[in-house]
């Protein structure tokens, strides 16, 4: 698909000269297509790097790649594909589509005054992120409640829903230190194919990626927070369990003993005969079992 970058972008058949152009073509395009064909890039070897969001600056061309994990389910691959550009012309090579998704929103929404590759290049960078900031709002909300609910005691089966969060925190926290890096390089300008104005805004693009960044370590250290949370709920519900245990040991051993001394079938046991007896041993056991509550209570053992 070829886009010529106008006041809009404009979808065309053909290129037109002296107009930026915007070429989004699958890896099989690229290897059969003669774009950059003066280049000294290796074709085949663009496109089976490991994929990570980078900027290579090389002799005449800026390359690389995007890694974008994807914000509506972890286990789901995230978006990867690749760019080649120079100051004429901008090749996006995907077979996800993801790629065309954010051009056909830029479409949509973007009118420029000074139209070139870097200014589409920013606002292609502005829609990736977009939505984050939105979405890091809902995660901390959830967070919030789930720790309004562990203080309740009302529910403790959180653990998985805190990890996976916290999995996910750490994909966006890589995710941003890849763009912030990639970012800078466009900044640097090194091949000189961006104006001030592109530079500027490169930079400013950065600083908004280092704020989303904070944003998500604290939320991972939040969630740290928060299994230790409940792991001390849990250890207070133990502790409250073996304290009831011991209280109840302890209250019914010297009954033990009473009623193993009389159980004992000996012929000559005074107390056998005795007409009191029976009632007497009753009142010592209620005695004891109320005194030890007592003194459990005074102490503030319960």
């Amino acid at each position: 698909m070829l886009y010529l970058i106008k006041n809009t972008l404009v979808p065309s058949d053909e290129p037109e000269k002296d107009i930026p152009l915007l070429y989004i073509i699958t890896p099989e395009e690229w290897l059969n297509s003669s774009l950059f064909a003066d280049s000294d890039i290796n074709r085949q070897l663009v496109i089976n790097k490991i994929m990570v969001s980078r900027a290579v600056v090389n002799s005449d061309t800026l390359s690389g790649s995007f890694w974008i994990p994807s914000r509506t389910d972890r286990d789901l691959a995230p978006s990867e594909f690749y760019y080649i550009l120079n100051q004429k012309q901008l090749v996006i090579i995907d077979s996800t589509g993801f790629a065309e998704k954010i051009t056909g929103r830029i479409q949509e929404t973007r009118k420029w005054k000074h139209p070139s590759i870097g200014r589409f290049l920013y606002d292609f960078l502005e829609e990736i992120i977009e939505e984050d900031i939105y979405l890091i709002a809902g995660l901390e909300k959830e967070l919030n409640e789930i720790e309004e609910q562990i203080l309740k005691e009302e529910e403790t089966s959180y653990s998985f829903r805190i990890n996976e969060i916290r999995g996910y925190m750490l994909d966006l926290r890589t995710h941003y230190s890849q763009l912030a890096d990639l970012s800078q390089e466009l900044e640097e300008n090194e091949n000189g194919f961006f104006s001030k104005a592109d530079s500027a805004r490169f930079r400013m693009f950065t600083e908004r990626i280092l704020r989303l960044q904070d944003m998500v370590t604290s939320m991972r250290e939040y969630t740290v927070q928060l299994r230790d949370l409940i792991q001390s709920q849990l250890s207070e519900r133990q502790n409250n369990i073996m304290t009831i245990l011991t209280i109840v040991t302890t209250i019914f051993t010297p009954l033990t003993l009473i009623t193993g001394w009389f159980g004992m079938n000996f012929r000559y046991m005074p107390e056998l005969n005795a007409p009191y007896a029976y009632p007497i041993v009753i009142l010592i056991s209620v005695s004891i079992a109320v005194g030890c509550l007592a003194y459990f209570k005074k102490k503030k053992w319960i």
